[in-house]
């Protein structure tokens, strides 16, 4: 693992022990065994951090998505995106809970960062998209990719904060994905 790779573990795991408020350059440079001068000269301070595991957790979503891109069912698609998204979020939760404001703190993501979440949702909205007539507005398949992302989201949501410790992972990522079936299949038209 490289100087910049170490730098992500750390403020990651920072991230998920002490939150947003808790991360600063002392604490990742501590946790990652370099100095604070490292940290300067890879990412800037902070911000630069932040940005970089923005990016990076919705570069995770993108390719989670992208990489079902050429199996032809699209409902068989959605799922297999959405089975890799659900393993992403739990692999890699302090990356998850950052795009997703679940850390508590003040973060604004800069404008790289925020292309980032814009192009992880365009790739989703394009597998939707599948899933709908080919006369669908741009607003219905935003809309019906919003459904999809809210299913997964909430699960990984209540997974992170409320069903955690009662609930294995088989029943959670059961329950998660019996519910993204149905409202694919609403989507679909299938019901």
């Amino acid at each position: 693992m490289n100087n910049k790779e170490r730098i992500l573990t750390a403020a990651s795991q920072t991230l998920l022990e002490k939150g947003l408020e808790g991360l600063s350059v002392r604490a990742i440079s501590h946790k990652a065994g370099l100095s604070t001068i490292a940290i300067y000269s890879h990412f800037k301070g902070k911000q630069g951090v932040l940005d970089a595991l923005y990016i990076e957790g919705f570069g995770l979503v993108r390719d989670a998505m992208l990489s079902t891109a050429d199996i032809k069912d699209p409902v068989e698609a959605i799922m297999a995106s959405s089975q890799k998204y659900l393993d992403i979020a739990l692999d890699n939760e302090g990356h998850y809970r950052l795009i997703f404001g679940e850390t508590g703190g003040s973060y604004v993501p800069s404008t790289e960062a925020v292309e980032a979440s814009r192009e992880a949702f365009e790739v989703l909205v394009r597998g939707v998209t599948r899933l709908l007539p080919g006369d669908a507005s741009r607003a219905k398949r935003q809309r019906a990719a919003l459904r999809v992302w809210a299913v997964l989201h909430g699960y990984v949501s209540l997974r992170h904060h409320v069903i955690g410790p009662m609930l294995d992972y088989r029943q959670w990522h059961a329950m998660a994905m019996e519910a993204l079936s149905l409202t694919v299949a609403e989507i679909s038209g299938h019901v």
